[in-house]
C-alpha cells in the first residue's frame, strides 16, 4: 500500500491536485496488501446499548486499551476528546452510536488478517469483561432504539446528524444502528483501479446477500435477512449507491473526481473548529471558497471520506457493502475479494461474470436481496446461484496465489465457513434464526450466537 500523502494544509491549486491522491496510491503488484475494517456493537448483559461515557462505557474501554495493551490516543484537535487509538498501522475508531471499529493494518495474507482480528478481540474482551460488556457482530443493532443510543463527540457527526435526515429516511439508522466489514485493496494504475471498482460495484449486492446478517430490529425478527442493506437504500442519493455512470466508458480518475466534486459537503474543519458547509458542493467550495477559507488537500481527502457508494476509491479501493460478522466470517470477506481481484487470471473471469450483471435488474433486485438474501432472484436466477459462482472464482484465485499458513493451508481455509453456508443455501442470518427462533428472540440467545 502506498505511503501517506504530503501536507494536508497545502492549498489546492487546480484540478490536477484532485488527482494526486489516486496517483500517489498506485502500488506495483508485488506490493499489494489487504486491509480489513470491522465494526461491532457493545451491549451490556441486560441488552442495553453500551454508553459512550461513564465507568462502563466505551470511553472506559478505550482508556483500558491504552493502559493495558499499548495503544495510543488520537484526538481530533489538541485538548479534544479521544476519538481513536493507533498502534503501528492499525487503528481503533468510533462510529456515531459508539460502535467500535478495528481498522486493521495493511497485511500480506488473510492468515495475518485473521490473527490480527483474533488478537484484537482477545484484548477487547480482556478490558470489557469486568465492565459487563459484550460485543456483537451483526449488521444492525438487534435491540436498541435510536433514543437508547449515545452520540460520539466527533466533529463531523454533529453536522451529519442534522443534514443527512433531510436526504434520506434511514440516515440516522445508518449512522448509529449499522455495522459493517469492509476490505481495502491496492491498485496498480488507473486501469486496474477501474477494473476492480467496476467488478466490486456490480458484484457487491450478491456479496451483500452472501453475508446477510441482520434479521432483528428492536428485539423483533423483521422477516428480512439484512436490514442493514434496506437502510442503505435510503440514506443520501447524492453519495450512496452503485455509481452506474462509471460502469462503462474510459478508465480515468477524472471521472470519479467529477462525480465527487458535485456531491454536497458536510463541513470544513480547521483545528477544533468546524464550519458547516452543506450548501456547497466541493466544486463550489474549490471555486468560491467559504468566506475566507480556501480548499486544501486535507479538505479534499476529508470530502472523499464522506462519500458512501458500495465501493469507493481512496488511497485504496474500499469494498464496503456487507453486514458485520462473527470472527470467522469477518476473515471470509477480505479473503473473498482478494481471491476475486488479486489473481490476474481470476480477475479476468470475475470481470466477465460481473459483465453479465444488468444494471437495471441489479437495482431492482436490491430491496428483495435485503429481504430474502440468497433466495432473491437476479435476472431470472436465484442469487444463490450467482453467489456460488462468485465463491468458486474466489477460491480458485486464492489457490493460485498460494499463500500458506504454518499448517500448509492456503487462504481458501478462510472461505470454508462461507462455503459451508452456501452448500446449505444459507446466509448467516438464516443460521441465527435457526439458533435463536421466534418473533421476539431471547436476549441470552443473541448474546451467545451473535457475539464477535
Amino acid at each position: 500500500m502506498a505511503a501517506d500523502a504530503p501536507d494536508a494544509n497545502e492549498p489546492l491549486q487546480g484540478f490536477d491536485d484532485l488527482l494526486r491522491p489516486f496517483h500517489a496510491a498506485e502500488t506495483p503488484r508485488m506490493g499489494w496488501r489487504i486491509g480489513t475494517e470491522a465494526e461491532k456493537f457493545g451491549v451490556g448483559g441486560d441488552g442495553r446499548a453500551a454508553p459512550f461515557e461513564g465507568e462502563r462505557g466505551v470511553r472506559a474501554v478505550l482508556e483500558r486499551l491504552v493502559e493495558r495493551h499499548g495503544w495510543h490516543e488520537q484526538r481530533e484537535w489538541e485538548g479534544g476528546e479521544v476519538i481513536a487509538l493507533h498502534r503501528g498501522r492499525a487503528n481503533i475508531t468510533l462510529e456515531p452510536g459508539a460502535q467500535l471499529e478495528l481498522s486493521g493494518a495493511p497485511l500480506d495474507t488473510i492468515h495475518q488478517t485473521c490473527a490480527e482480528f483474533r488478537g484484537h478481540m482477545a484484548e477487547l474482551r480482556s478490558v470489557s469483561e469486568d465492565l459487563g460488556l459484550h460485543w456483537l457482530g451483526l449488521g444492525f443493532h438487534p435491540l436498541a432504539t435510536q433514543d437508547e443510543l449515545p452520540w460520539v463527540p466527533k466533529l463531523r457527526y454533529a453536522v451529519m446528524r442534522e443534514y443527512l435526515p433531510t436526504r434520506g429516511g434511514h440516515a440516522l439508522d445508518m449512522m448509529r444502528r449499522t455495522c459493517t466489514v469492509q476490505a481495502n485493496l491496492d491498485y496498480a494504475d488507473v486501469e486496474d483501479a477501474f477494473r476492480k471498482l467496476r467488478v466490486a460495484l456490480r458484484l457487491q449486492p450478491i456479496v451483500t446477500a452472501m453475508f446477510a446478517n441482520s434479521p432483528w430490529v428492536e428485539g423483533r425478527a423483521t422477516g428480512e435477512r439484512t436490514h442493514r442493506a434496506r437502510v442503505w437504500l435510503d440514506v443520501d442519493p447524492n453519495r450512496q449507491g452503485l455509481l452506474r455512470a462509471l460502469w462503462e466508458g474510459p478508465a480515468r480518475y477524472e471521472r470519479y473526481v467529477e462525480w465527487a466534486l458535485d456531491v454536497p459537503m458536510f463541513l470544513v474543519k480547521r483545528g477544533g473548529e468546524i464550519h458547516r458547509n452543506t450548501h456547497q458542493t466541493f466544486r463550489q467550495f474549490m471555486d468560491e471558497g467559504l468566506g475566507e477559507l480556501r480548499a486544501t488537500r486535507g479538505d479534499w481527502e476529508t470530502h472523499l471520506n464522506t462519500l458512501f457508494p458500495e465501493a469507493r476509491l481512496k488511497k485504496t479501493l474500499e469494498v464496503r457493502g456487507v453486514d458485520s460478522q462473527r470472527t470467522a466470517m469477518i476473515c471470509a470477506l477480505p479473503a473473498l475479494w482478494k481471491g476475486l481481484l488479486y489473481d490476474e487470471a481470476t480477475s479476468a473471469k470475475a470481470e466477465a461474470l460481473a459483465g453479465r450483471v444488468d444494471g437495471d435488474a441489479l437495482e431492482a433486485a436490491r430491496p428483495e436481496i435485503a429481504k430474502s438474501a440468497l433466495r432473491a432472484e437476479l435476472q431470472g436466477r436465484p442469487v444463490l446461484a450467482w453467489a456460488r459462482e462468485v465463491l468458486e472464482l474466489a477460491e480458485s484465485g486464492l489457490e493460485r496465489l498460494g499463500n500458506l499458513n504454518g499448517s500448509g493451508d492456503d487462504e481458501r481455509v478462510h472461505l470454508a465457513p462461507l462455503r459451508a453456508l452456501l452448500e446449505r443455501g444459507l446466509c448467516p442470518a438464516d443460521v441465527l434464526l435457526e439458533q435463536v427462533p421466534g418473533d421476539e428472540p431471547a436476549l441470552e440467545g443473541i448474546l451467545e450466537h451473535a457475539h464477535v
